[in-house]
């Protein structure tokens, strides 16, 4: 139940039609008020209302952000490209590919974020007129969903994520929920606030034998409260799983490192009781704007070529029972600055040249030129800076075997960038 505060001029009508499903339901508001005369109500009258009684407006989902394989179908309907801009109601469904990408902004400034391989549908956007309460469900098929919901201004406002196996339900807070399919598991990790965790499955949900918690249902009455820093793990079928700990963040090597390789690669710090991690790449610091998602076994992780930009790298380690933890993000810059080079004898003649290319040119572009007797050129035998042209010329090379490279140094934009080609050896047998 709820209350209206009648106003100048408002009569049974009026408030029936303007908030109730049925505007022929104004009789049962003159029965459980006792007013008699409808047309006529005394200003600052508190009327009760039923909420059952109350109309629910539909809300949409405004994708925000698509990249790769991403595409949206309403219900059965056939599968349409996401485009950036488009708006999503009740009932539609959206799916992502391989290295595909999308983001959904909701009425409140809630984001829904599907990484690759993902399918869920809107199952509930709607509002409830008079209260303004909102009651938004999403059924998650397989893959993940991240999601970053604003905090509830009403009682009743309801936000869930369902799975086969639970229903995740928060008022506010950064938790994601994943379902792994082969092994009907349902994994919730939760970066802020809490998130009520319960037993449940979309089977029972359809067929109205739900147990999820009813809108305005504290979190604490949930069978798993879940709070930030923990995760937890569900069977289909079984008890929602208690709460563990999450891992901590991991630590980026070299994080001011320009990635300027053909490929982009990085290298994370081994973390205790890590069995692998995970590596995200974005175009703005929160990540709605994915485009990468690796996942590796290992501590060095390469993602593949980029185009030259800024970008944002989000990274976390993943446990035994397959529990992702606490993420950290960096920014990194892409300029990819190609360096080639290559050396022999002239011919009829004792000396050795050595030439070079930058496949990246700047306006202030300088070289330096290392040759010495051992792999480390800790003491160099030839070290000549500020060369301009593409080549060297050393002379008179007694026998032996020699290593060299060449740096190339660039002022760009007001930035300094340095990149040195792979050392290489030789062997002289004059």
């Amino acid at each position: 139940m709820t209350t209206y505060v009648t106003r100048q001029g408002d009569s049974l009508y009026d408030i029936a039609a303007r908030y109730l499903r049925n505007p022929g339901d104004w009789q049962q508001l003159a029965s459980i008020n006792h007013v008699s005369v409808p047309l006529r109500l005394q200003p600052g009258t508190t009327l009760r209302v039923p909420v059952a009684l109350l109309r629910q407006d539909g809300l949409n989902a405004e994708v925000i952000a698509a990249n790769g394989p991403a595409q949206h179908a309403f219900r059965n309907g056939p599968l349409l490209p996401l485009k950036v801009g488009s708006r999503l109601v009740e009932g539609d469904r959206v799916v992502t590919g391989d290295n595909g990408f999308a983001t959904l902004e909701l009425a409140d400034g809630s984001h829904i974020v599907l990484p690759p391989d993902t399918a869920l549908d809107l199952a509930t956007l709607r509002q409830t007129a008079l209260t303004g309460a909102t009651d938004r469900i999403v059924d998650l098929r397989r893959g993940e969903v991240s999601s970053e919901v604003t905090h509830a201004t009403k009682k009743d406002d309801r936000f869930q994520i369902r799975s086969p196996s639970v229903v995740a339900g928060v008022r506010g807070t950064k938790f994601r929920v994943s379902y792994d399919g082969d092994k009907r598991s349902t994994a919730v990790e939760v970066l802020d606030g809490a998130v009520g965790v319960d037993a449940d499955t979309l089977a029972q949900s359809r067929r109205g034998a739900s147990t999820a918690p009813a809108p305005g249902t504290p979190l604490a009455a949930s069978e798993q409260l879940v709070a930030a820093g923990h995760g937890s793990l569900t069977l289909a079928g079984a008890p929602a799983g208690a709460p563990v700990a999450l891992l901590d963040a991991p630590e980026l090597l070299h994080p001011s490192k320009v990635q300027d390789g053909d490929e982009v690669d990085f290298d994370i710090a081994p973390l205790e009781h890590a069995r692998g991690y995970r590596l995200q790449i974005g175009r703005d610091a929160g990540l709605l704007d994915m485009i990468r998602d690796v996942r590796s076994a290992g501590t060095h992780v390469p993602v593949g070529a980029l185009d030259d930009g800024t970008y944002f790298v989000r990274i976390a380690a993943i446990d035994e029972r397959g529990l992702e933890g606490i993420p950290a993000a960096w920014a990194f810059e892409r300029r990819h600055m190609a360096l080639g080079a290559s050396a022999g004898r002239i011919d009829g003649s004792r000396d050795f040249a050595f030439r070079w290319y930058v496949g990246r040119g700047a306006q202030n572009t300088r070289f330096r030129f290392v040759l010495g007797t051992t792999p480390d050129l800790r003491a160099p035998l030839v070290d000549h800076t500020d060369i301009t042209t593409g080549q060297a010329v050393v002379s008179d090379l007694p026998k032996g075997v020699y290593y060299w490279t060449v740096i190339v140094e660039q002022f760009d934009n007001g930035h300094y960038y340095q990149k040195a080609s792979p050392t290489q050896s030789f062997r002289l047998d004059w």
